[in-house]
């Protein structure tokens, strides 16, 4: 069984990609092995406290590490991704030793797909940068992507609807990266 990371790209309890990715965990129920990583400890990224390695900064690259693959669900922040997840991500693509990017990184070659739910725009602005840097990185990144737009009643309940036309495609996405993923 595959192992499949998630990382949501919000901190907030109630975030929208959160619940996003728990429509994603059932779909995946006994297709996959899934795990959401836990991130809010990590250090901004600063080469003056890179090495020796932090612990929280170990640890997240060894969960990555561990992982078959990788689903980003992440909010748009000014059409591009949130400082939180810029951040796991700067740290992740960075050598486990210092100066020597040959002793490679938690993400290299590492499959990922993205999927975020947001306002208007659904999440196309920082899906396509994502794409872009996640590549720069080095990754392996499943072309097909997918955003959403959050029902108008969630932004005062905190609870997302999701229509059963998105569930369908969120449910092809989950299809397409276990395949993917072989």
């Amino acid at each position: 069984m595959k192992k499949i990371l998630f990382i949501v790209g919000s901190m907030r309890k109630q975030s929208f990609n959160r619940q996003l990715s728990e429509i994603v965990k059932e779909k995946l129920n006994g297709k996959a092995e899934i795990k959401e990583l836990a991130y809010s400890d990590l250090p901004y990224m600063n080469q003056d406290i890179e090495f020796p390695t932090p612990e929280a900064v170990a640890r997240v690259r060894a969960e990555v590490k561990e992982a078959d693959g990788i689903w980003i669900f992440t909010p748009e922040y000014n059409y591009s991704y949130p400082g939180v997840l810029k951040n796991l991500l700067d740290w992740l693509s960075r050598p486990y030793k210092a100066n020597d990017f040959a002793s490679g990184t938690a993400v290299l070659e590492k499959k990922v797909t993205i999927s975020g739910i947001g306002g208007k725009f659904a999440t196309a602005g920082v899906r396509e940068n994502l794409k872009e840097l996640l590549g720069f990185m080095k990754m392996n990144v499943m072309e097909e992507t997918n955003g959403f737009t959050v029902n108008a009643d969630a932004w005062a309940s905190n609870v997302l609807a999701l229509p059963e036309e998105d569930k369908a495609k969120l449910y092809d996405q989950a299809d397409k990266f276990i395949k993917f993923l072989e």
